[in-house]
């Protein structure tokens, strides 16, 4: 769970991150940004508690921390003496700070991804503490990130498209020939989503040891049986994270 003032230094951060790295596409990105920006600071990383950042602001805090991995594994690899070329730094970064852009949904107002789960029991029982929008059209999520980044006219090399395309790895079925080749001419010709894939991969590792750590230090809350209502289900998950209700617009004004 994170406190306003950490998704609030978590956001700033992010936005900082995008004028340093990306320079000649700042403003295209800060146009998509600032569109997103009462939902995309707010949002959670996943829906299911033993996921990973299934909490306010658990969006952010996840690409933030995949960025940091992808850093560190970039350095490993190229340590290790690994063939770094073909590619560079700013498109790996490109494509670890926006692989998981298809989560923040479509634009407009109702167009999200993530919706609060006012059911009590698949909260209690399933772990879901978001169900996703009925209302938008179905899609993988490398694929509205790739179509988002396309719609406010932010260019990409065809380094980051695929890189953001494949960063499930063989999670997703449909990459599994770009990972699994059957001959030298089919094998991905740079390292570069694969370092992006393990990084994802890492991140959402620490993400789930950190919640397995943070439920086995907390003892069961103990209380009656109450029906089923989107009141107490709202109340039984604001006791979790204070701020879901909260746009980044109030958290700011809170706290400044």
């Amino acid at each position: 769970m994170l406190e306003a003032e950490k998704i609030k230094q978590n956001w700033e951060m992010y936005r900082d991150r995008v004028n340093e790295l990306f320079p000649t596409r700042k403003d295209q990105l800060n146009k998509m940004y600032d569109g997103f920006e009462d939902r995309i600071a707010m949002m959670p990383a996943s829906s299911m508690a033993h996921f990973h950042n299934a909490f306010a602001g658990g969006y952010i805090d996840h690409v933030l921390r995949v960025m940091d991995c992808t850093e560190t594994l970039y350095d490993v690899w190229s340590n290790q003496g690994a063939d770094m070329s073909g590619y560079t730094k700013t498109e790996l970064m490109f494509a670890a700070m926006h692989h998981d852009l298809g989560k923040v949904g479509f634009p407009g107002d109702g167009n999200e991804v993530y919706q609060i789960e006012t059911s009590d029991w698949h909260r209690k029982n399933m772990g879901r503490l978001y169900k996703h929008n009925e209302n938008i059209p179905f899609t993988m999520v490398p694929d509205l990130s790739i179509w988002l980044l396309q719609e406010y006219n932010v260019s990409m090399s065809w380094n980051e498209y695929q890189s953001i395309k494949i960063h499930d790895g063989m999670y997703d079925d449909s990459n599994k020939p770009y990972f699994v080749a059957r001959s030298e001419k089919a094998k991905l010709k740079t390292n570069m989503a694969i370092i992006l894939h393990h990084a994802d991969h890492m991140a959402a590792q620490i993400e789930y040891e950190q919640w397995r750590n943070y439920k086995a230090g907390t003892p069961r809350p103990i209380s009656e049986k109450s029906k089923t209502t989107k009141s107490t289900a709202m109340k039984n998950l604001a006791e979790n994270n204070p701020n879901i209700g909260s746009s980044i617009a109030d958290i700011f004004k809170d706290i400044s």
